[in-house]
């Protein structure tokens, strides 16, 4: 639980203006994100190996204009491997499937026959899709914060909330060595300008399933993470952790995501919170805000979601209950009064 940090935090901030030993890295900021890729692609090449002799399945595509039955690597061939024998048109623009009607990463292996439907930005009645979008957008946010400072400032990822579309911005909560930091205009600017040149580098996001003990090895250097790791294994299938790269930025989601960031279209960071937590440690909430690639907005209807997206996002506060019925709405693009 964080709460908004205001003139009654000013003596918990000097407190702090040292970094405690917790968050102390041995290894600099590009030693520890070599290793989680290193580790990353370690573990996708032994995944691989464990396959073994390869079995053949049937992938029934489906959508409201043709049938095709493709012909399929089981484990290894993916919807977007399905999407590129179709056309590459939907190739393009597929950000989700739907496999046997349940949601699916673009990139993540198909297990066995099975029926697949291909979801885009703009397929109506599907909210997955949305949700899917959101929560890449607090990703790569993540992504933003964790590159933009320079080596000396200790940055430290610590979580990002179950995407709720009405509250108006996607979020990032983050560790920065910088107590008394008043983020300016100049800088969120700087920010949005990251922002939009990760997602026209058009990168696939990545998905890979590991054991706890392997995501611990690859956010050794992240306390937060560290933490959270057995408890996000404990409740998971198998006691997995999922794992997501954009590039070469790392974190932990149960996602789905979406497949790939030149999907995503006209963006901004729009606001920087301070937080502090019940543990007087001190938080930043990013906030940013998005549409698909292919949605157009004017200047003026787009600042309004921007003006929006610059309030305090409390959504990590809600009652369960609310998150739940967040969830059963069929909320279209995000907007919604």
């Amino acid at each position: 639980m964080f709460q908004r940090c205001g003139s009654l935090c000013f003596n918990n901030l000097k407190l702090q203006s040292y970094i405690p030993s917790r968050y102390k890295s041995i290894l600099s900021k590009a030693e520890a994100k070599k290793r989680r890729n290193d580790l990353f692609d370690e573990q996708k090449k032994i995944q691989r190996a464990a396959i073994g002799r390869i079995e053949k399945i049937e992938v029934k595509y489906q959508s409201p204009i043709e049938e095709v039955v493709l012909v399929m690597n089981k484990d290894i061939s993916t919807p977007h491997d399905c999407a590129k024998h179709i056309s590459e048109g939907i190739t393009n623009v597929s950000a989700l499937a739907l496999v046997d009607g349940n949601p699916w990463d673009m990139h993540k292996p198909l297990t066995s026959n099975c029926n697949l439907e291909l979801l885009s930005m703009l397929t109506p009645k599907i909210s997955t899709v949305n949700y899917a979008f959101w929560r890449t957008c607090s990703f790569i946010l993540g992504a933003i914060a964790d590159t933009a400072f320079k080596d000396d400032i200790t940055v430290h990822l610590h979580s990002f909330p179950t995407p709720v579309i009405k509250s108006g911005s996607f979020v990032h909560d983050v560790f920065i060595n910088l107590p008394d930091w008043k983020p300016s205009e100049a800088e969120l600017r700087a920010m949005s300008a990251l922002f939009v040149k990760l997602i026209n580098s058009g990168l696939p996001i990545e998905r890979l399933e590991t054991t706890e003990d392997v995501a611990k090895e690859m956010f050794h250097e992240n306390p937060f993470k560290f933490e959270q790791i057995p408890d996000i294994a404990a409740h998971s299938v198998d006691n997995k952790i999922t794992l997501y790269r954009v590039g070469n930025h790392i974190d932990i989601s149960k996602g789905p995501m979406i497949s790939n960031t030149n999907i995503i279209g006209r963006c901004t960071v729009a606001a920087i919170h301070k937080l502090i937590s019940n543990n007087n440690e001190i938080i930043y909430r990013f906030q940013g805000i998005a549409i698909p690639k292919g949605i157009l907005l004017n200047h003026f209807a787009y600042s309004i979601l921007e003006d929006r997206a610059r309030k305090l996002n409390d959504i990590m506060w809600q009652p369960q209950k609310d998150l739940e019925e967040d969830f059963a709405e069929n909320i279209q693009l995000g907007v919604k009064n």
